[in-house]
Parts: structure tokens; C-alpha cells; sequence
């Protein structure tokens, strides 16, 4: 089906290649349905688009570069949101052109740093990506909907089950986004969900509730728990020995670790931040990412740390100055919280924001875990793996104004064309549906985008009468319009269907010295163990019925 050829980097063969073909054509079905209108944008792009957009900074690495002949720098294009924005600037003059869908199945080259999963992570691989043009955000908001639903036709059509689930936009941008995944033991990706309401969420995005109902403020019993704790006890200092991480401490001061407050120490684009966040929660690389917007975040060394004057266990903002620092907003949901005391064996009691220290940015830096509660119904969070198969971004106007992609409205204004972004990609997607359809002896193929329908396999062709009913059925099989895979190899029954087996076809017709006596076939379908016999009579036109009543039972 494929060949690798580098890391990474793969050939598709004439098997593989067919199927992929059918799945470019169903997304191509949906598209248009939906409204769009195919063009084809160039894999070669200036250099100075990404610039202008600032998103050379946030694909940094990722992003492929050349130079030509003339010293000029090009990019490889990942995405080809702002090839498009330049063209629809110099074609899109008034809202009478709006609203607009534009598609393509192009290309695309990543400096991907860790390819994985045979086609699930690659550095090179074909796209389909549609690109709306609005002129307000209720309009992108109706794009949105009808790609979203596109996008599930086109899941329906190639039999692959997905669920829709908010998702973290990256280095796309834009002020929204969803994933479609399938759900699966061996996915890349984690998903937090609620049962109760439905609540779904890539880890990377995900929330829980954070209230004052979690945390048990020191001196309070649970049943004084809820709603704003406003007792505000005095900071005090207390010895600590030996007490070191927040679970060390909690227990020898005697609180649960959501009482506690806990120092995480990054580099941002080199710049040194303290984060601190609620002892019971871990902090969400990805959401302190976003807060911070930078492009390259880690943690801390501890020679990093110690020349900031810090001490790594007993930290925090008190008294801080000349450091960056980023609260959870747990932090603000309860009160009297445990803390370091900016010296070893020491910590404070009864630390409170903003009465005892200041912060340049409060947000939401925490990871949602299972067990925890959902945000929206307060019931418990579970997570279960899944592979991304889609993803679909509302961009907004953020690319449109960098490349002064406007209109002029009913009232004569120029305003920015609202941009929204959604894209499939086609090899991912065949890997997602070979992951969810197979077993122990090979793949098995949706008929809708199976390399073929039918793997006629003869048995015994040293039989003269076996090889010319094999080549006549072949050809009334054709006749029929029926894709038929003939496997005129003079090889074992065994060999034949392991092979048949291992390649998925829906359908396997087998003739041998045995059906012949019976004037019949054995046609057997690769999701289920008996076999049945057609008559050789009319034998293209039953498999032909047999064909279009599976399809008519399929999305």
C-alpha cells in the first residue's frame, strides 16, 4: 500500500494510491456540495508572506525554507492560509463577493521533528483545506457549521465513527477550533469528556471546574467550604524541616493539597517565569504557551533557578521582584493557602492574592485530568485516546488585516474579510480508517473507498477450464463496471486467500476445479466467515446486486 522512503516520507503504491484517490473524491463530493469551489494554491510560497502574518515565529522549526538562485527565500507551504489571503485581496473588492469557500488537495511539507505512526505524523502529505471569507462573524459562524457538517458526511462516507471535540488552534491561530477523532486504544491524542453532558476537549484545550468547593480552607471544616472564603487569617511563617514537595508539605502541615500553592519555574523565549498554581493541580504547557504567546516554552534548570535567587521547594511570590509571574486562576478561588517562605525549611500559612503579592497575568495554565469535575455540568471528567482525522479553526480577521484583505460594506466601509480555516488530511485519514478496520489476518476495507471491490481468486489455473471461466468472468466483471482485483498467480489456496485476506477486499470470488462442478462461485465477504454460492449463469450481474445492496446499506 506504501512504501517509506525517509523519515517520515512515504510512497504510495498502486493499491494504496487507489484508495486514496476515492477518498479525495468523496471529500471532493462534499466540498462542492457544501459550497466550495476547488482552485489550487502553489507549495512554493515567499518567504515574506509568513513574515507578514508573524507565523514564521509560531511554526519556527517546522517551517521548510530555501533559497533560489537569486538569494530570494521561499517557504515550503504547511498551510496556505496566507498564499490565499494575498489573492482574495486583490479579487475580493465588496460584500456582494462574500460569502466565499475556497478549496484545494494540495501538498504540504513540515519539518515535522519526531515522525511517528507510519502516516499519522509525517513531513510530507496531502491536504484538503477549505478556506470561507465572510463579512461578519454570524456569517463564519454559518461556513463553520456547513463544513463541520461536510466534514462529518465525508467520516460517514468512508465508515470511520468520530467525535467533534474542542480543540487548542496551534500554530494556526484564530479564536476557535475543533477536532473530529476517532476514538482508539492507540491514539496519539487524549480526550477529556463528560458522559453526563457531553463536554469533549483535546487534553491540550480541555477545562474542569476550579471553585472554592474544591478547596477546604485551613481552620474550616467541608461543610463551611462553599461560596467565597473572606476569613483572611494573618500570614504567618512556620518551620517546615524536611518538607520539601507540596504532598510532603500538605501532610505535615495538615491540609489537602488544594490548599496549598505550587511554584513551576519556565523559560519563555529565554525569558525566566514563575507560574504558581493550586498544589493539587498540574500546570498545561500548552494553555501557559498561549497565555505567555511564545513560540519556545520549557522548564527551568536548576542552575537557571538558582541564579533568579530562588529556592526550588520552598518558592514563591512573596516579596518577588524582577521576575515574571503567572498565577492559575485557582488561586483566586480560595484563601489561607500554603506557600514558600523564599528559604529552605520554611514556608508561609495563610498566603492570600492579592492581599500578599501581585502577579502580571492571571489565566487558565491548569491540566484537566480524569476525576476531575466538568466545567460545564460539575460531572466527572474520563479521557480516552483518540487520532485527529480533521481539524477546523474560526481565524477571524487576524490574518485578513495583516494582508489588508477588505471589503466594502452595503454602507461603503472597508472592513476585514473574516477568515475561517479546515483542513483533512488524506493519508492521516486512511491510517485512521486501516486502524479502525482491521483484524488479525489484514485490513478490511469500507466498500466505499476499497482499492477494489472484488478479488477474483482462481484456484488450480494448471486446469485448463478453471483459467478460461477465471478470464471470462474477469471480463464480464468489467463489462459490469465492477472494480475486480483478478489474481492470476499460479500459487497454494492457502497463499491466495491470506493474501486476499491481508489486502481487505469487500468481496472474494473464488473459482476452483470443485465450484466448476457445481457450475458456481464462492463468494465470500471479508467480514464474515461463510461463504455463500452464485451461479455461474448471469454470475457479473448477482455480484453486481450483491455490490449495490451493501452500498445502499452503508452512509
Amino acid at each position: 500500500m506504501i512504501a517509506q522512503e525517509a523519515a517520515g516520507i512515504y510512497s504510495y503504491l498502486p493499491l494504496g494510491w487507489r484508495v486514496l484517490r476515492k477518498i479525495e473524491n468523496i471529500i471532493r463530493e462534499e466540498m462542492d456540495k457544501a459550497g466550495g469551489q476547488e482552485l489550487l494554491l502553489p507549495v512554493l510560497q515567499p518567504f515574506e508572506f509568513w513574515q507578514q502574518s508573524g507565523r514564521d515565529v509560531s511554526f519556527g522549526e517546522s517551517l521548510f525554507t530555501l533559497t533560489d538562485r537569486k538569494e530570494r527565500t521561499l517557504a515550503l507551504g504547511p498551510t496556505h492560509e496566507e498564499v490565499i489571503a494575498d489573492l482574495i485581496r486583490r479579487y475580493v473588492q465588496s460584500y456582494r463577493d462574500l460569502p466565499l469557500l475556497l478549496y484545494q488537495i494540495q501538498t504540504k511539507l513540515r519539518d515535522e521533528p519526531r515522525p511517528r505512526g507510519g502516516l499519522l505524523r509525517v513531513r510530507e502529505f496531502i491536504m484538503k483545506d477549505l478556506y470561507s471569507f465572510d463579512a461578519d462573524e454570524a456569517g463564519l459562524d454559518e461556513s463553520y457549521r456547513k463544513t463541520s457538517q461536510a466534514y462529518r458526511n465525508i467520516y460517514a462516507r468512508v465508515g470511520l465513527p468520530t467525535l467533534m471535540i474542542e480543540a487548542d488552534s496551534g500554530a494556526i491561530g484564530g479564536k476557535e477550533s475543533h477536532e473530529f477523532m476517532l476514538v482508539t486504544e492507540t491514539g496519539e491524542d487524549e480526550i477529556i469528556s463528560c458522559s453526563a453532558c457531553g463536554y469533549a476537549a483535546n487534553v491540550d484545550k480541555a477545562k474542569s471546574a476550579k471553585t472554592t468547593e474544591d478547596v477546604i480552607p485551613v481552620g474550616q471544616s467541608s461543610e463551611h467550604s462553599k461560596g467565597e472564603a473572606k476569613n483572611l487569617l494573618p500570614l504567618e511563617e512556620i518551620a517546615t524541616p524536611g518538607a520539601k514537595t507540596i504532598e510532603e508539605v500538605a501532610a505535615f502541615v495538615g491540609v489537602p493539597t488544594s490548599q496549598a500553592i505550587k511554584a513551576v519555574f519556565y523559560l519563555a523565549d529565554g525569558e525566566f517565569v514563575f507560574v504558581i498554581i493550586r498544589g493539587d493541580l498540574e500546570v498545561n504547557e500548552t494553555k501557559l504557551r498561549n497565555a505567555l504567546k511564545c513560540s519556545e516554552l520549557r522548564l527551568a534548570t536548576e542552575s537557571e533557578v538558582n541564579e533568579i535567587g530562588l529556592v526550588a521547594g520552598f518558592a514563591s511570590p512573596i516579596g518577588l521582584k524582577g521576575v515574571q509571574v503567572v498565577a492559575d486562576d485557582s488561586i483566586t478561588l480560595g484563601s489561607n493557602f500554603i506557600a514558600g517562605a523564599n528559604k529552605p525549611g520554611y514556608h508561609f500559612r495563610n498566603v492570600n492574592y492579592p492581599r500578599d503579592f501581585r502577579v502580571n497575568l492571571i489565566a487558565d495554565t491548569a491540566l484537566a485530568q480524569p476525576g476531575d469535575r466538568c466545567p460545564r455540568c460539575r460531572g466527572e471528567l474520563s479521557s480516552v485516546r483518540g487520532i485527529e482525522v480533521g481539524h477546523v479553526f474560526k481565524l477571524g480577521t487576524f490574518i485578513s488585516e495583516r494582508f489588508g484583505a477588505s471589503f466594502l460594506d452595503n454602507d461603503g466601509r472597508s472592513r476585514p474579510i473574516v477568515m475561517g480555516s479546515y483542513g483533512i488530511g488524506l493519508g492521516r485519514l486512511l491510517a485512521a480508517i486501516v486502524e479502525r478496520g482491521h483484524d488479525d489476518k489484514g485490513i478490511i476495507w469500507p466498500l466505499s473507498i476499497a482499492p477494489y471491490q472484488v478479488h477474483l481468486c482462481p484456484l488450480h489455473l494448471d486446469k485448463s477450464a478453471v483459467l478460461s471461466t477465471a478470464e471470462k468472468t474477469y471480463e464480464q466483471l468489467q463489462k459490469e463496471g465492477i472494480e475486480v482485483l483478478f489474481d492470476d498467480r499460479d500459487d497454494s489456496p492457502g497463499v491466495k486467500f491470506n493474501d486476499a485476506d491481508l489486502l481487505g477486499i469487500p468481496l472474494r470470488l473464488t473459482l476452483s476445479p470443485r465450484t466448476l462442478q457445481s457450475q458456481s462461485a464462492e463468494a465470500k465477504w471479508r467480514t464474515e466467515k461463510e461463504a455463500q454460492l452464485l451461479p455461474l449463469d448471469d454470475l457479473a450481474v448477482r455480484v453486481k446486486k450483491l455490490l449495490d445492496e451493501t452500498m445502499k446499506t452503508q452512509p
